[in-house]
């Protein structure tokens, strides 16, 4: 959690801005009620600046308070899939840093799919449906970026997989 610039020793200000990988978890829980659809749709979080939309982990002490947006890695097991959903409130960015993954973006029942690769990224519009799959053999690692300080729970539409489970 960053320290303020105007009162801190500035060593220590400079140490608070920086998250590193060592200090990161993977958490399988936050979108956990997901697998509720079957095991494919398990992933893990890797959150580094604000809480995503996932839920409320404003008191994660391991990441760096949002000012307008969030920043996470999404771990995609191999053959796993992120379900249609839409972010109504902010952009939704997807860069791809391992793996493969085929993004979907959906209309009126119509899907259109990209495969993302190494260092490709799509930012999808906020109100856009969207879904993600790992089509590769190796886990996916990619980051996730959503252009909101603190953005709304993405809503599931009846053709989304996961449309009605409860998140308890």
């Amino acid at each position: 959690m960053a320290l303020d610039y105007a009162t801190s020793d500035l060593k220590d200000f400079t140490d608070s801005l920086i998250l590193t990988r060592g200090t990161r978890h993977e958490d399988w829980d936050t979108l956990g009620f997901q697998a509720k659809a079957g095991d494919r749709f398990r992933r893990a979080q890797i959150r580094y600046v604000g809480s995503g939309a996932t839920g409320n982990h404003e008191n994660d002490t391991r990441t760096i308070a949002s000012n307008g947006f969030t920043f996470s890695n999404m771990l995609l097991p191999a053959g796993a899939a992120g379900p249609e959903h839409t972010h109504h409130d902010a952009e939704e960015a997807f860069f791809v840093l391992e793996g493969e993954v085929e993004v979907g973006i959906h209309r009126d029942g119509i899907v259109e799919k990209r495969v993302l690769g190494y260092r490709d990224m799509i930012v999808v519009p906020a109100g856009v449906p969207r879904s993600l799959e790992n089509i590769g053999t190796v886990d996916a690692l990619f980051c996730v970026i959503i252009g909101a300080q603190k953005p709304q729970v993405p809503t599931y539409p009846e053709t989304s997989a996961v449309f009605g489970l409860s998140r308890d």
